[in-house]
């Protein structure tokens, strides 16, 4: 391919402008460099991208904002977002009905469901609470420090009982690491379940969109040109797919891990998990408190009514349904999907409408413990992997 150079030498180049490129950017900026952050598609925020689709605001997948993310407070304007919170806790069906999981200490009205007998035994209980005052109370940098193995012994060791890993934990942690055999990192666990504990979710009014759109909103003009993809590096910076070539002794890859593996050939990719958000237009919300949803027989990852939470994405009053799945369901999956929501929610979902669907391929990577927690992010002298 025949390049042309351009005239502009930059400190440090940034490929991808997801929320890591855009921090990373954004702090190479305030060190003082001058920075060039490039992103293929039309717009920042890669996995974190919202859409408006006939009336509705819908996510790329379904995701919240936790409060307590790390360096959340340190980079964002929270109260420009317009967080809404979710309910604490989670709904979880069961075949005797509902039940509420919820920390007694944020709603102690909500808690009877944690009495003996009704979601978990006294003796889960107690493990339940000694795990979570751990995970909760202690340092971040002692859960990082852990023995570390897969989540499902984690539990075990904890004193959890089969029936309520069965019951809760497998149904609940399936949607938050798109896996349903628990053998993500028994430390990561610990640290997303510290997180859950001392934060909130939240969505923003625009969508979760609105992260990055913030986070590049504050890069200095002319850092961010979007709808420029990168097709190689080079000794001298990289080569753009229209040829051109950008001149550079330090880039930074920050797109998701296939196309860094593509950039950076030998770097060890892991294996991406894959999930599919349907998105159902309905009538009449079937639940009208904004609360995640999970099936103790495991026919979806989660649910919610996502205009309970944020009324902002629904421009004509109907309800907006979010239901996540592992995969990529084909038709009959999907109708049986559906079938089950009309079952969980206690309604007729004969008439709902499909307004979106949303695959997302490599949504997180595998984690199975043990796992190392960070990497080097330096690859190779003037090379670097970023998110």
């Amino acid at each position: 391919m025949e390049t042309t150079k351009d005239a502009t030498r930059y400190d440090a180049v940034v490929v991808g402008a997801g929320v890591a490129g855009l921090a990373c950017a954004g702090d190479l900026c305030g060190a003082g460099l001058r920075v060039l952050l490039l992103e293929a598609g039309d717009t920042v925020g890669g996995r974190m991208r919202t859409d408006r689709v006939a009336g509705f605001t819908a996510d790329r997948g379904f995701q919240v904002f936790n409060t307590s993310y790390p360096q959340v407070k340190r980079r964002m304007d929270l109260k420009a977002l317009r967080l809404r919170p979710f309910t604490p806790g989670v709904l979880v069906h069961t075949d005797q009905g509902p039940r509420r999981f919820t920390d007694p200490t944020r709603r102690p009205r909500d808690s009877r469901d944690l009495l003996p007998g009704r979601l978990a035994s006294a003796r889960d209980l107690a493990a339940l609470t000694a795990l979570s005052a751990r995970d909760a109370l202690a340092p971040a940098s002692v859960l990082r420090r852990g023995t570390d193995g897969a989540t499902r012994d984690a539990l075990a060791a904890a004193g959890v009982s089969s029936q309520l890993v069965e019951t809760f934990f497998r149904p609940f942690l399936s949607g938050v690491f798109l896996e349903d055999g628990l053998e993500t990192s028994a430390r990561f666990f610990h640290l997303v379940w510290r997180s859950m504990l001392r934060g909130t979710l939240c969505l923003p009014a625009d969508g979760i969109g609105a992260v990055p759109a913030q986070l590049a909103a504050r890069l200095p003009q002319d850092v961010l040109r979007t709808g420029t993809a990168v097709a190689a590096l080079t000794p001298d910076g990289v080569v753009l797919a229209d040829g051109r070539e950008v001149r550079t002794r330090t880039v930074v890859v920050a797109t998701g891990q296939r196309i860094a593996g593509e950039l950076l050939p030998g770097l060890g990719v892991p294996e991406g998990r894959t999930v599919t958000t349907l998105y159902h237009a309905a009538d009449r919300p079937p639940l009208d408190e904004p609360v995640l949803v999970v099936d103790a027989r495991r026919r979806f990852l989660n649910t919610c009514v996502l205009t309970a939470v944020q009324p902002r994405f629904s421009t004509d009053g109907r309800a907006l349904v979010s239901t996540s799945v592992l995969g990529s369901p084909g038709p009959a999956e999907t109708d049986a999907v559906v079938r089950a929501l009309g079952e969980v929610y206690g309604t007729d979902t004969a008439a709902w409408e499909p307004v979106h669907r949303v695959t997302v391929t490599d949504a997180l990577p595998a984690l199975p413990g043990p796992a190392p927690l960070t990497r080097h992010v330096r690859w190779a002298p003037g090379r670097y992997v970023c998110g």
